[in-house]
């Protein structure tokens, strides 16, 4: 079977022929993959950074945690699944036994293994997945979407995690790649007043602006903008940091006003010093970070801003690309290009 995998703790990526067919296991399903997304993290685990290196990957193993696919069998105690339903993918694997998965809190869950790290990902043709991982997918929702859900579920995540406060509020964000434009898109649907959105690359620029956001370069007065427009309220009520460069945060409390929210996503390659006592206490302004998914409330609020109509993930799509063309792919993240699809069927 055709899979990208990553065999070894170096830099690099195999794309491997020969990878072992999946079965499906107890309480697991055989899917066929329709389509995988590349985030920032492939990229990490492809350059083998200290990032990378944190997740403490089951080498070797098939990468990939952003995907969608056609159930092709089920295994022994699966119920609610059955072969040909569509279905996307929750990259996080819990225990189900930890004191936070027994009191609802379960994406804090601190035996959390992560699919295409821990277990065979969908950088393959077929991959075998626990049942519990699958959200079926309505009608209306094609599998390409379907592998945008992931990611666009840290950003609902981070919304929610700010406490919704976004309608009719002004919102920040520092950081354009897909979680971020994902944020200003969802930011925008629930009525925020004003979006400013900081970005270094132009056609990120660009996608920003065409969602309706006011797009800044990170070298331009950020602080000084987001003043003029929140007036009397001293700066903006919630910032999200989607970038991870580090250095960024003095700039973003610094937009915001007394009592604002500030929720962190990207992960600094290096500890980020902060100004407790300016920004925490005298400014009372609460950080807050958020890693992945709620599960399962994050899945549903966005299926239904998705299957309504009301959200469309579909033109975050720049690239398809084949399984033998990974390499490529990874290139990609850094230039031109918003989401960037494998294809198990392109050739």
């Amino acid at each position: 079977m055709l899979a990208v995998v990553k065999s070894s703790a170096e830099r690099g990526i195999e794309v491997r022929t020969d990878w072992p067919e999946p079965t499906a296991g107890p309480g697991q399903v055989l899917l066929q993959v329709a389509a995988a997304s590349l985030c920032g993290t492939d990229r990490e685990l492809y350059e083998w950074t200290p990032s990378a290196q944190a997740f403490g990957l089951n080498l070797p193993v098939a990468l990939g945690h952003e995907g969608s696919g056609t159930v092709l069998e089920v295994g022994d105690g699966v119920e609610g699944l059955q072969p040909g339903d569509r279905v996307a993918l929750e990259s996080h694997l819990i225990c189900g036994h930890c004191w936070a998965c027994r009191t609802g809190n379960a994406h804090t869950c601190e035996n959390t293994r992560i699919l295409g790290m821990h277990i065979d990902g969908v950088f393959a043709e077929r991959v075998a997945v626990p049942a519990a991982i699958c959200v079926k997918l309505p009608d209306s929702v094609s599998l390409e979407v379907g592998a945008l859900l992931e990611s666009a579920g840290v950003a609902m995540h981070s919304v929610q995690r700010s406490g919704l406060a976004v309608a009719g509020q002004n919102v920040l964000v520092n950081g354009c790649g897909p979680v971020g434009l994902a944020i200003a898109q969802l930011s925008l649907t629930l009525g925020a007043t004003h979006v400013v959105a900081v970005e270094p690359n132009p056609y990120r620029r660009k996608q920003a602006d065409a969602l309706g956001a006011t797009v800044l370069e990170p070298t331009d007065s950020v602080i000084d903008v987001c003043r003029d427009l929140a007036r009397s309220r001293g700066g903006f009520d919630v910032a999200f940091e989607v970038s991870g460069v580090r250095g960024v945060l003095p700039t973003l409390f610094e937009s915001l006003r007394r009592e604002a929210t500030l929720v962190t996503i990207g992960h600094p390659s290096e500890p980020a010093p902060i100004d407790v006592a300016a920004y925490i206490n005298k400014k009372q302004i609460t950080l807050r970070g958020i890693f992945g998914r709620r599960l399962w409330d994050t899945w549903e609020q966005l299926l239904l801003l998705v299957e309504s109509g009301r959200v469309d993930l579909s033109w975050l799509i720049s690239h398809r690309l084949s399984l033998a063309a990974a390499d490529e792919a990874i290139e990609l993240l850094t230039g031109e290009a918003n989401k960037v699809l494998l294809v198990p069927d392109l050739t």
